[in-house]
């Protein structure tokens, strides 16, 4: 099987620090630019799963280089290039300290939430007698703080408000730009027979400007059903086919682990791995419309920073 990269530790000229997150690795040159290497680990639960899945972050950062791009009109966004398959350079941007999670439909962990009893979810109400997979009337926000570590937490809008993490005046305009991404995103996703289901979009600032952050509609961001089937699927009961991350969430369920303190992560054999791989690549060719052409995988961190530093020393010149 196909090396999966793990682990960078690359040392870049201007180099300041290096945050590790749990997929990317994200090193800032200068407090100017921000080079974001997306690695092959795997998270689930908001634990890092102890292999790494080959091609996956060529497909994240491909995903996430193309939707930037087509997005663009909408709201400013960090990204400068894209030197290698699985790197994205871009503007230094202060993030802010919450996710904008959108949904379109009940399902995932809305829906385990919504099963519970609960008729809220961050804060925004949401009609009796729904059922798995349904669609909601209209888009509804529900963010997230941004831990450093461990969980993100829910939160409302009026709490994000109120405890000043976000400015009123901010906050509106990070809504308007998630309701416009999402609907750009579900009419792209449309066009390649999928509905785009759910998702999260992150923003950060350069002096008074807001700009999207980090990546857009990808398998780890974004959940996405087949249109053709839905329908049919949501009259009888039955999971829709979706391609998303859940199918690793909904294989750790079925094998006891939810990321609960005590819980041991089941033994991810290379036929699992590689079948993770092939799903992650499903998705770019479908979301994209393109074929997805794997990297050289040779000497892949040899690639990538001689990548980097080649836009390093034209950049700056």
């Amino acid at each position: 099987m196909t090396h999966a990269i793990v682990k960078t530790d690359f040392s870049f000229p201007g180099l300041k620090s290096v945050y590790k997150g749990k997929v990317r690795d994200v090193y800032n040159i200068n407090d100017s630019l921000l080079i974001m290497v997306a690695s092959d680990r795997i998270s689930a639960f908001d634990v890092v799963l102890p292999k790494g899945i080959p091609y996956k972050g060529q497909v994240l950062n491909q995903i996430a280089s193309k939707f930037l791009d087509a997005t663009s009109d909408i709201v400013p966004n960090w990204k400068l290039a894209s030197p290698d398959p699985m790197v994205t350079i871009g503007h230094y941007c202060k993030p802010f300290p919450v996710e904008m999670i959108i949904r379109g439909f009940l399902t995932g962990s809305s829906w385990r939430t919504y099963k519970s009893g609960a008729r809220s979810i961050c804060g925004v109400s949401v009609p009796d007698g729904m059922k798995e997979h349904q669609r909601f009337p209209e888009p509804i926000i529900t963010p997230t703080t941004k831990a450093e570590t461990g969980h993100d937490e829910d939160i409302t809008r009026e709490e994000i408000i109120s405890s000043g993490l976000v400015s009123e005046q901010d906050y509106a305009l990070l809504e308007q730009y998630t309701l416009q991404l999402f609907e750009r995103g579900s009419r792209i996703a449309a066009e390649h027979g999928l509905i785009l289901v759910d998702t999260k979009y992150e923003f950060g600032k350069v002096g008074d400007t807001i700009y999207l952050i980090d990546e857009i509609h990808t398998p780890d961001s974004s959940r996405y059903f087949y249109a053709d089937e839905y329908e049919e699927r949501f009259a009888k009961g039955e999971q829709q086919k979706q391609l998303s991350k859940e199918f690793v969430r909904e294989w750790l369920m079925d094998n006891g682990f939810q990321g609960k303190e005590g819980q041991q992560v089941p033994e991810m054999t290379d036929a699992f791995v590689h079948s993770v791989s092939e799903r992650y690549i499903e998705l770019f060719e479908q979301v994209t419309g393109e074929t997805f052409v794997r990297a050289n995988a040779d000497d892949v961190l040899g690639r990538i920073e001689k990548n980097i530093n080649d836009f390093l020393a034209s950049y700056q010149k």
